[in-house]
């Protein structure tokens, strides 16, 4: 019986585990107002990063379609560059083009 009780006990404890984690995602997706903003009505979003010392990041910021180039290091951040137009999303062609084509 105890066995039972234990199993029983890990069933609820991964099912509220479960619950807990899908309303943190809905929280996240859809927002919950005053607390989170969901996904569509964010203005900021990290558009890229690059590490160029151990303690120095560039980031590109991307607000309103406005991107802007940002250096962070521990004695604080910089705008390096700003009013970047955002470049739209780069598609490739399939297959690549010849030379002689």
């Amino acid at each position: 019986m105890a066995v039972l009780d234990i199993l029983r006990y890990f069933a609820a404890l991964a099912m509220v585990l479960a619950l807990v984690g899908l309303a943190g995602l809905a929280a996240r997706r859809f927002g919950v107002p005053g607390i989170v903003k969901g996904q569509s009505t964010r203005r900021l979003q990290i558009v890229e990063t690059l590490m160029i010392g151990p303690r120095q990041r560039l980031f590109i910021v991307r607000r309103d379609d406005i991107e802007h180039l940002v250096l962070s290091s521990p004695d604080g951040a910089s705008v390096l560059e700003s009013g970047i137009p955002a470049r739209s999303v780069v598609s490739y062609p399939a297959k690549p083009l010849e030379a002689g084509a």
